[in-house]
C-alpha cells in the first residue's frame, strides 16, 4: 500500500469485538480493507452493512469463499489492491435470527450464508483437522469425520411463506454466496446482487447418497438430482424436529430447531463487486 501511495492506518485487533469497536470509531467515510478470511469480514459486518462504509478484502483465511466468488485468490495482495482504484458497488447481505435453539434470540449479519445438519457437522469436524491442511482439505477431512455421525431429522423449509420441502433431511443451506468449505459450489444459482437468497435442501439421503451429493456439489451439478431441492426468495425459515448443528458464515452456532433468514438488498458497499460471479 505504501508503494502505491495509499494512505492507511493499521487496525491490529486480538478479537472480533475489539476489531468491530475500532472500526466503528473511524470516520464514516473511511473505507475498510479486511485482511483475513470470511470470519474476519463477518466480525466487521455490523460496522459495514447499511452504513455506507466501503469494504475491500485481502483473502488470507482458510476458506475465503466469498472472496473466491469474486475471483480473488488467497494472498493475492496485488489483485485485491487493484480493486481499490474502482468505485465500491452494492451487494446483498443476509440477516439471520436463531428463533429456537442454544442461542435463541441471537441475530447475525452474514455475507455468505448459513447451514444446518450435515454441513454444520462438517464445519465442526473441520475445526479439528490438522492445521497444515488448506480450507478445502479441512472441509474434506470434516466430510469424512461427519459421515459416521450422520442422522436424519425431519425438516420444514419455507421460502417467502410457501413450503419448499417437508420431510427427512440431511442438510439445509441458506445462501447469499455460491460456495462454502473452500470451494464446494453449494448454491450455483446465487447472485449476491439480485436481492434474493437461495435455499438448498438435501432430503432423505443416507451415507452413500450424501457422498454422491458432495461429489455433485464440487461441480455445482447437484440441483435437480434426486433428493435435492432448491428455492429462491427474500425470506427463508428452517424448522427442525430436534436440535440440529448450525453454522453462520462458517462459525459454529450450537444447535437450533428454528432459524429465519432474510436478504438485505444492496446493504454493503464492496470494492470489486463487479467481479462477483453468477
Amino acid at each position: 500500500m505504501r508503494a502505491r501511495g495509499l494512505a492507511f492506518s493499521l487496525v491490529a485487533a486480538s478479537s472480533g469485538p475489539e476489531a468491530l469497536a475500532r472500526v466503528r470509531a473511524l470516520p464514516p467515510e473511511v473505507a475498510v480493507l479486511a485482511v483475513g478470511g470470511d470470519g474476519t469480514v463477518g466480525a466487521l459486518l455490523p460496522a459495514l452493512v447499511g452504513t455506507g462504509r466501503p469494504l475491500g478484502v485481502v483473502p488470507l483465511g482458510s476458506g475465503n469463499d466469498y472472496a473466491g466468488m469474486t475471483g480473488l485468490k488467497p494472498g493475492n495482495f496485488a489483485a485485491a489492491l487493484d480493486r481499490l482504484a474502482g468505485d465500491p458497488r452494492p451487494v446483498d447481505a443476509l440477516e439471520a435470527e436463531i428463533v429456537a435453539g442454544d442461542r435463541a434470540g441471537e441475530r447475525r449479519l452474514l455475507l455468505n450464508g448459513l447451514g444446518l445438519g450435515f454441513d454444520a457437522q462438517v464445519n465442526e469436524a473441520a475445526l479439528r483437522a490438522p492445521p497444515r491442511l488448506p480450507g478445502f482439505g479441512r472441509y474434506l477431512w470434516g466430510v469424512l469425520g461427519a459421515l459416521g455421525r450422520l442422522r436424519l431429522g425431519r425438516a420444514e423449509i419455507m421460502v417467502d411463506g410457501r413450503a419448499l420441502y417437508a420431510g427427512p433431511s440431511c442438510l439445509v443451506a441458506v445462501m447469499n454466496g455460491t460456495r462454502y468449505g473452500g470451494g464446494f459450489l453449494i448454491s450455483p444459482r446465487s447472485d449476491a446482487r439480485d436481492g434474493r437468497i437461495e435455499a438448498v435442501v438435501g432430503g432423505a439421503l443416507g451415507r452413500g447418497g450424501v457422498l454422491r451429493l458432495m461429489g455433485h456439489v464440487l461441480r455445482g451439478t447437484h440441483l435437480g438430482q434426486p433428493g435435492v431441492f432448491g428455492g429462491s426468495g427474500e425470506t427463508v425459515t428452517v424448522r427442525w424436529d430436534r436440535p440440529t448443528p448450525l453454522h453462520l458464515d462458517g462459525d459454529a452456532a450450537g444447535r437450533a430447531t428454528e432459524v429465519r433468514a432474510r436478504v438485505r438488498p444492496g446493504a454493503l458497499l464492496l470494492f470489486g463487486a463487479e467481479h462477483v460471479r453468477t
